[in-house]
Parts: structure tokens; C-alpha cells; sequence
């Protein structure tokens, strides 16, 4: 599999980043990949300050290679959670959610890398300015909370590629070796998976989650809560409350007084399919029928389908 910047720069064997998921990539799926050549990330989304600590000595016990965090930027307790993450002598931080203007140098002054994620060629420009080591473009296929231009990866990364000389990773809707080969045409230089590894067994989401997301059909995610946070959500009971509101004409807080409190964590950890908040991207109906891999295998099954549609497009 290529390399070049983005192995350089983080310090790994293969251009394979996990996405910092909120209730998947706990120690146990961030070690894992790590320990198969990508870099595996702590999901700082839906940990405190102290678990997110927990997490971090966890998986420095598992992996003597880099890993890093991803930090949403609009979360209260940012501040706090980047306070752990330099006490920890984390090595690499993915932000998102905001700008990362004001933490970049921060960070930097700590010996610490970023990346930060965007949904359009404006923001990678900002991304520049700001100083950051790497920019994630991310295409609205992206399972969870996506950009407002809502504009594909096929489209994203070609105009971010021209937008920005700095080291380019693909986000959304990639879950293959093929998938990897086409964003590195497109001037891609890694990817970030999330989908696919938020389904291992060594995600922390459950098992009932798992088995649901490995079950879609093509159209059973949609984007809503446009009116908030563009997020990609599974068809279910949240679902259907959150699209009959909007339709109805909702207002924000009355979006708001829905979506309550801990929603996500009770559809993706406590496998509530009902009631839960549940989030995955469009590319998981391309899983239908797999079984629950570990990410090793996952890892070696993207390398192999990456030598072959090499080969193929050479021979």
C-alpha cells in the first residue's frame, strides 16, 4: 500500500487512519490498529476528561506504536480534554467541529501533531493558515455529524487536492483497498476509515449495533438534522421521530428537546435499536452479510484488494 507524507508524518507503516468514533474507538480498536500499521485514534467525543485518560494508559499498555486522539472542538470540555492529552505525551490529535486555529500552535508547542477534518476546499485553506500538519477531507457519505455543503468525496478531494498543498487524507464512504486506490488518484495521500472499523470486534459499539449495520441495504441512511448538526443516521424509532419533526417544521429546540440526552450512547454502546441514536455511513450497505471481523483481518483484506486493483489497472 502507498506511502510517503502521511506514513512520514505520523510515523506508520500503511496510510490507514481509524476514525475517532463516539462509542467505538475506545483502547481496544485504537491499539489494534496501531498495532496493524495504520493509526488507530481514541474517540475523545464521548469520553470525560478522566476516561479519556483511562483510555490513553490502556492503549499505550496494548501498542508501542502512534496513536493519536480526535478531539470535536465544540465540546465543552475541550479545554480539559486537551489538558490530558499533553499530560499524556499523546503524539498526534485530530481535530474537528470548529476551527483549529486556536489549539494548532498550542499543540505544536507541545510536541504534538494535528490534522484537522473539513468538508470543503474553504476550510482546508483555513486549515493551512492555521498551521496544521494534515488536513482529513471528509465527503457526506461519513457516518455521524457531517459538513453543511454535503458534498461527496468523489467531488471533495479533487477540489480540496487543488485547494491545499498540505498532506491530504479521504474520509467517507471508504471502506475498501479498491476505495483506497481511487482516493490516491484523486491525490489523496491516506484515508480514514470509520464504518468499517466501527463493525470489528474490537470496537466498543454493540453487538446489536454491529449486527444492524451489517445488515443495510443501499438507502438506509439518510442525512437529517440539517436545522443543528448535518448527522447520517440508521432507519429506526430515532430515526423516524427526527424525520416526521422536520417534516412537521420543527424548530431547533424542539429538535433539541427529541434528540434529549445520551441518545447516542444508548443506540451505538447499549445497543438500544429503538430508541437509540444510531449512526454509520452510507458504505456499510457494501458490508451486507459480512461477519464481525477483527481489524487485523480487516487491515489484510484492504491490502490484498489494494494490490489488486493496482494490478489490474496496470496490466
Amino acid at each position: 500500500m502507498m506511502t510517503g507524507r502521511i506514513t512520514e508524518l505520523f510515523g506508520i507503516e500503511i496510510p490507514v487512519i481509524a476514525g475517532g468514533m463516539v462509542w467505538c474507538s475506545g483502547w481496544r480498536l485504537a491499539a489494534a490498529v496501531s498495532n496493524a500499521g495504520g493509526l488507530g485514534l481514541l474517540g475523545a467525543g464521548s469520553m470525560t476528561p478522566e476516561v479519556l485518560r483511562e483510555h490513553i494508559v490502556k492503549c499505550r499498555q496494548a501498542t508501542n506504536k502512534p496513536f493519536g486522539v480526535n478531539v470535536p472542538l465544540m465540546k465543552p470540555d475541550s479545554a480539559q480534554i486537551m489538558e490530558v492529552i499533553a499530560e499524556e505525551h499523546v503524539p498526534v490529535v485530530f481535530t474537528s467541529a470548529s476551527s483549529p486555529k486556536k489549539w494548532t500552535s498550542w499543540l505544536h508547542e507541545r510536541g504534538i501533531k494535528v490534522a484537522h477534518v473539513v468538508a470543503s476546499s474553504t476550510f482546508a485553506r483555513k486549515c493551512e493558515e492555521a498551521g496544521v500538519d494534515a488536513v482529513v477531507a471528509e465527503g457526506f457519505e461519513a457516518g455521524g455529524h457531517n459538513g453543511r455543503e454535503e458534498t461527496t468525496t468523489l467531488c471533495l478531494i479533487p477540489a480540496v487536492r487543488k485547494a491545499t498543498s498540505l498532506p491530504l487524507i479521504a474520509a467517507g464512504g471508504i471502506a475498501t483497498g479498491d476505495a483506497i486506490l481511487a482516493m490516491q488518484v484523486l491525490g489523496a495521500e491516506g484515508v480514514q476509515i470509520g464504518t468499517r472499523f466501527a463493525l470489528t470486534e474490537e470496537s466498543s459499539a454493540s453487538d446489536a449495533f454491529k449486527q444492524l449495520c451489517l445488515n443495510l441495504n443501499e438507502g438506509d441512511t439518510k442525512l437529517l438534522l440539517r436545522k443543528l448538526s448535518p448527522t447520517r443516521l440508521v432507519r429506526g424509532g430515532f430515526f423516524n421521530a427526527i424525520e416526521q419533526a422536520e417534516n412537521a417544521g420543527a424548530s431547533s429546540d424542539e429538535l433539541l428537546e427529541i434528540i434529549g440526552v445520551g441518545k447516542s450512547r444508548l443506540g451505538i454502546f447499549e445497543g438500544d435499536l429503538d430508541n437509540g441514536e444510531l449512526e454509520i455511513g452510507q458504505v456499510a450497505s457494501l458490508m451486507k452479510g459480512k461477519p464481525v471481523q477483527t481489524v487485523a483481518e480487516v487491515i489484510a483484506e484492504l491490502r490484498d484488494e489494494y494490490a489488486e486493483a493496482k494490478r489490474k489497472i496496470i496490466s
